[in-house]
C-alpha cells in the first residue's frame, strides 16, 4: 500500500493558490484513477483505490499547511506504511520556476514549513517527495501574500500541466522507478523557440522603440 499525500491549505478561499499545489495534483490522479477523495479520517480527507494494480490511499490532510505531519503520521501509522518507500508528498516549492518538477527521496524542509512539520513527526528526512514550481516572490512582496496568491492566466496553463506531469511522476514511483522518474520529470520545463514570424516581429517592435 502506498499513501500520495498532496500538501495544501483546506477551504475556498485557498483553492488554486500557490501553497494548494499538492492538493491540484491530487485531484489530477483522483479524476484519472476514479479515486473520489471525500472520506474523513485521521484529520484529512482520503480517497482509496488501485492505481495501475497498487493499492493507494489518496491524503489530502485538513489541518492546515503548517500542521500537515499531524495527519500523515496518524494515517501512516494506521495503515502500518513505511514512511520512507511507501509515502509519496506532494507539495509547493518557491525555489522552483514555474512548472519545473522536481522528484527527491529525502531531504530537507527547505524552509517549507508543511515539510518542516512531517519531518517533525515522522522524525526522519526520508521519504519520496515530488517538488512543484510555482516560482519566487517579487523582493517587495510578502511571503505569505506569495504563496496564498493565485495565478496568472499564462502561469495557470503552465501550472495545470505541471499537475499532470506531477500525477505521472508519482505513478511512476509507485512501481519502484524511482531513478527513471527522476531522469525524465527532473527537467527545466523547454521554451518554445520563436518562429520566424516571431522574430520578424520582434525587429520590428525594437526598431520602432529605436525610431521614437
Amino acid at each position: 500500500m502506498f499513501i500520495i499525500a498532496g500538501l495544501g491549505n483546506p477551504g475556498k478561499e485557498y483553492e488554486n493558490t500557490r501553497h494548494n499545489a499538492g492538493f491540484n495534483t491530487l485531484d489530477v490522479l483522483s479524476a484519472k484513477y476514479n479515486i473520489p477523495i471525500r472520506e474523513a479520517e485521521h484529520k484529512a480527507l482520503v480517497g482509496k483505490g488501485y492505481i495501475d494494480g497498487q493499492k493507494v490511499i489518496l491524503v489530502k490532510p485538513q489541518t492546515y499547511m503548517n500542521n500537515s505531519g499531524e495527519a500523515l503520521r496518524e494515517i501512516a501509522d494506521y495503515y502500518k506504511v513505511d514512511y520512507e518507500s511507501e509515502m509519496i508528498v506532494i507539495y509547493d516549492d518557491i525555489s522552483l520556476d514555474v512548472g519545473t518538477l522536481r522528484i527527491r527521496d529525502k531531504g530537507s524542509a527547505g524552509g517549507h514549513n508543511g515539510i518542516k512539520s512531517i519531518i517533525q513527526h515522522l522524525s526522519t528526512q526520508v521519504f519520496l517527495r515530488i517538488k512543484v514550481g510555482v516560482g519566487d516572490k517579487n523582493p517587495n512582496m510578502d511571503l505569505v501574500n506569495h504563496v496564498l496568491g493565485h495565478f496568472n492566466s499564462d502561469d495557470s496553463k503552465t501550472m495545470k500541466e505541471s499537475f499532470e506531469k506531477a500525477a505521472e511522476a508519482a505513478v511512476m514511483m509507485l512501481s519502484g522507478n524511482i531513478e527513471k522518474a527522476m531522469n525524465i520529470y527532473n527537467q527545466k520545463p523547454k521554451k518554445e523557440k520563436p518562429s520566424d514570424t516571431d522574430k520578424e516581429k520582434d525587429s520590428e517592435i525594437d526598431t520602432e522603440k529605436i525610431n521614437k
